[in-house]
């Protein structure tokens, strides 16, 4: 059997804990950042490599980042020595 002492204890540190978690929420404010919803990882370049029948290379570059496209074009003419 619980003594009127003990329960007084715990009802008085649900009271408390109760009051404390209430506070809590009341303080958090939401704020939107737009700078942060717009940041997307970047989509990697697709390549497509074909080769000819004389060993000849080509291939087929796709992405949203126009830069990334040119970067990758210069670095597989580098590697295959094209130009």
């Amino acid at each position: 059997m619980i003594s009127w002492g003990r329960a007084a204890v715990f009802l008085l540190t649900l009271f408390i804990a109760g009051g404390a978690a209430s506070a809590d929420k009341s303080d958090f404010q939401f704020k939107k950042q737009p700078e942060i919803q717009q940041v997307r990882p970047q989509k990697p370049v697709k390549i497509k490599l074909h080769r000819n029948a004389k060993g000849e290379y080509s291939w087929d570059l796709n992405s949203d980042n126009v830069d990334e496209i040119v970067n990758t074009d210069r670095k597989l003419r580098k590697l295959l020595k094209i130009q």
